[in-house]
């Protein structure tokens, strides 16, 4: 199964750096509710059984992706990366700035002409180097949960005798039991995993 499973967990904040790109850094602050604002997180009822005899079951990676600790850890380390190259990209964008403004007091001034076109450039390239840079490590880290969600999907497979497992969102579904949904059994065991794993 070859699918974008960081990618929906982490959806929102690579648009945010792609644009990063488009349309130049800026220091705006992200809008949002403060901690005493936010709603406390609804809890889940128990997931129902799983029907007894099927031999089909769905996942939903979205869900798998946001809520397991590997894909929140995986989320954080794109963040954190993006809000690193946002920080270097408002640097660059000020030196440009004072340079424009240099200008427009020395409009004929050759030197600084070629400084603000040298700035230019150079905050082109930074934009488009720290996108590729952004898509290089969600395409890392993508490929190291389908590496440890895979074995999990497979175990689970194996151990109800499934004939297939399918993504929820790819497969539109219109209906299913919700008996059939492996997600939370997948996070767990993913969660497991993790406080399993060496070095961790």
């Amino acid at each position: 199964m070859k699918s974008t499973l960081v990618t929906a967990a982490l959806a929102g904040t690579l648009v945010a750096a792609a644009a990063i790109a488009q349309s130049g850094p800026g220091t705006q602050k992200p809008a949002g509710q403060t901690p005493a604002q936010r709603p406390a997180p609804a809890q889940r009822a128990p997931a129902p059984p799983f029907p007894q005899g099927a031999k089909i079951a769905y996942i939903n990676l979205q869900r798998i992706a946001s809520e397991s600790n590997e894909g929140k850890a995986s989320s954080a380390k794109v963040q954190a990366l993006q809000q690193k190259k946002l920080a270097e990209l408002n640097e660059k964008n000020k030196a440009l700035q004072a340079t424009q403004q240099r200008l427009q007091a020395s409009p004929n001034d050759r030197q600084l002409q070629k400084e603000g076109e040298r700035l230019q450039l150079d905050m082109q390239r930074a934009q488009q180097d720290a996108q590729n840079e952004l898509q290089q490590v969600q395409q890392q880290l993508q490929g190291a949960f389908e590496r440890r969600l895979m074995p999990i999907v497979r175990q689970i497979a194996a151990e109800k005798g499934l004939q297939m497992v399918v993504s929820q969102a790819d497969a539109g579904i219109v209906w299913a039991d919700t008996g059939l949904d492996l997600s939370a059994e997948i996070i767990r065991r993913l969660d497991a995993a993790g406080t399993k794993a060496p070095g961790k």
